[in-house]
């Protein structure tokens, strides 16, 4: 999964970064209002650590310009105490949460995952299934008919990707954007490196899980027939 961090002390948002990766989220910050909007827009993020008080443009103008061009991803705000009208101007424009500054680490990742599960997704502590697998994206594991096996980060968030979307075709493109960010520059051959990867994985776990390529559109998770 995928979060954006829009702050513009400096200092908190490495912080912040420092922590989510830990509990291997893909980041991106950002220290500005106007350019938090630009990677909102690009639709690649599951949710938005958003501070109020932004050089560019405010956090609250930018969260009511992401809700008029429909874009659902969950806002949870970074506010400072005292800052109450904000907080409620903020959840009258479609925020889903706020979290008042200094706030324990526990509690953030706490208010993530309940963004998250009432957004829909699978938060990292939980397993994803898909045909005879089970994959713990928080520990980054992958099980299948009882023996496991350890996958590094990029697997883990390829792999959820692809079982988040069921049996829809993922495109190269889409998979760059959500591993790699929307103004990344990893190509095409990076995404068939990773594929060729989880294929071993499979074939070593002896599962019945495929990774199809559909060509010229991009692959495509499938459970082989018994």
């Amino acid at each position: 999964m995928r979060i954006l961090i829009v702050e513009d002390e400096v200092h908190l948002a490495e912080a912040l970064s420092q922590i989510l990766m830990k509990e291997n989220y893909a980041v991106d910050v950002v220290h500005d209002g106007q350019e938090g909007l630009d990677h909102a827009l690009s639709g690649i993020h599951d949710l938005i650590l958003l501070d109020i008080m932004l050089p560019g443009m405010d956090g609250i103008t930018m969260l009511k310009t992401l809700r008029l061009k429909g874009i659902p991803v969950p806002v949870i705000l970074l506010t400072a105490k005292g800052e109450e009208p904000d907080k409620i101007a903020g959840l009258d424009h479609g925020a889903d949460d706020y979290v008042a500054k200094p706030f324990s680490t526990g509690e953030l990742l706490a208010r993530i995952r309940a963004a998250l599960r009432r957004k829909g997704e699978v938060v990292p502590e939980d397993g994803l299934r898909f045909g005879d697998i089970e994959l713990n994206p928080g520990h980054l594991k992958l099980t299948c008919k009882g023996k496991e096996l350890k996958i590094i980060l990029k697997e883990s968030q390829l792999l959820e990707l692809m079982m988040t979307r069921k049996q829809a075709v993922t495109s190269k493109e889409q998979i760059i954007e959500k591993l790699w960010g929307f103004d990344s520059e990893a190509e095409h051959n990076n995404v068939e490196v990773y594929i060729s990867f989880l294929r071993k994985k499979l074939t070593f776990l002896h599962s019945s899980v495929r990774i199809n390529t559909i060509r010229g559109v991009g692959y495509v998770l499938e459970e082989a027939a018994t």
